[in-house]
């Protein structure tokens, strides 16, 4: 079927073939697959027939926080989603069943578009440009939290009560299970983080992961986005714990993980109080705890870069770039506690 064609490591290709085949009523060709980024988070791949493109996602090799690889969860948020004015690409299929493939995956309709990872795509936009595309990503941000999740049917999706304070101590899980060190300031920014947790703002779906290469824009117009992708650490919860993460991003010191000049941290973006200023303007939430929300965004990211710094040190990586994650994690955290103290980037 496709013994002679060359395919990304972590896809089998022929079960793939099978799999959609029944789930599509008939493929026009044999697949061909390209592995589009890989290793920091879900393996993602593009598929496709020669006719027809999909896109297929799979937890990484090795992966080692599995509650942030859960493949029904990202697949049910996106099919619920396609009723609701979020960007969102359409909800193929779930497969669930560890024979087909060895691990669970999704799959859904292949979105064209321009992706901007790197300083290097978001410099390529005109000047006007690129602030509407920052600005689109919170016009989408604060759509998202907009939507009634009893309304699409994500009533059972999760606990949005006490999320925030379930997050610090997820995190804090998260870093036993995946640290290759000890580092005291990553203590005491888990320790100020759990003594100060807002009382919690009105409960949304959450994407988890908002940052601007993990959108797909329009390739004529970048301020218009096709489709918010990666949605694998989606829930219900806090609102403002998805702004403080997006903000975070901004902070030059989320480089490293990304393999160096991440898109979300040019100096050609607007600055955090603008974006922050922005989103409240549109939702009307109250921002005076916005230095809790940053803390708990350093404080994440550090703890996903570990797990990354760890799965390289093992050799289970797909990809390149993961050489400097490991350095990244100090100062996400030393940023962090800057943030608690007022300090956050700007």
């Amino acid at each position: 079927m496709n013994a002679a064609v060359e395919t990304p490591k972590g896809l089998d290709i022929d079960a793939l073939h099978r799999f959609l085949d029944t789930e599509l009523g008939g493929l026009d060709g044999p697949l061909r697959a390209e592995l589009l980024h890989g290793g920091r988070s879900n393996l993602t791949y593009r598929v496709t027939d020669g006719t027809s493109g999909w896109v297929v996602r799979r937890p990484p090799l090795g992966g080692l926080t599995q509650s942030a690889h859960d493949m029904s969860r990202e697949f049910r948020v996106v099919a619920a989603l396609r009723t609701s004015a979020v960007p969102v690409a359409r909800a193929v299929a779930l497969c669930e069943d560890t024979s087909v493939m060895g691990v669970p995956f999704s799959v859904v309709e292949y979105v064209p578009g321009r992706v901007i990872r790197t300083q290097a795509d978001l410099h390529r936009l005109s000047v006007e440009q690129i602030p509407r595309c920052a600005f689109a990503m919170i016009d989408v941000l604060a759509q998202l939290h907009d939507v009634s999740y009893q309304a699409v049917g994500l009533e059972g999706f999760g606990r949005p009560e006490g999320f925030a304070a379930r997050q610090v101590k997820r995190w804090r899980n998260q870093w036993e299970a995946v640290s290759t060190r000890r580092l005291s300031d990553l203590d005491r920014l888990h320790a100020r983080l759990a003594a100060t947790v807002p009382a919690g703002n009105d409960a949304s779906i959450v994407h988890g992961d908002h940052r601007i290469d993990n959108a797909i824009a329009d390739p004529d117009d970048p301020a218009r986005i096709r489709a918010l992708v990666d949605w694998e650490m989606a829930a219900l919860g806090d609102p403002l714990t998805d702004l403080g993460l997006h903000l975070v991003y901004r902070d030059p010191a989320f480089d490293p993980v990304l393999g160096g000049s991440a898109a979300s941290t040019s100096p050609r973006l607007p600055g955090v109080d603008e974006l922050a200023e922005y989103y409240s303007r549109l939702t009307g939430r109250d921002l005076a705890r916005l230095d809790f929300y940053l803390g708990l965004g350093y404080f994440k990211i550090a703890v996903i870069a570990e797990g990354i710094h760890a799965r390289y040190r093992q050799g289970l990586t797909v990809g390149e770039g993961f050489e400097t994650v490991g350095a990244a994690v100090p100062r996400l955290v030393a940023a962090g506690l800057s943030a608690l103290n007022g300090r956050g980037a700007s």
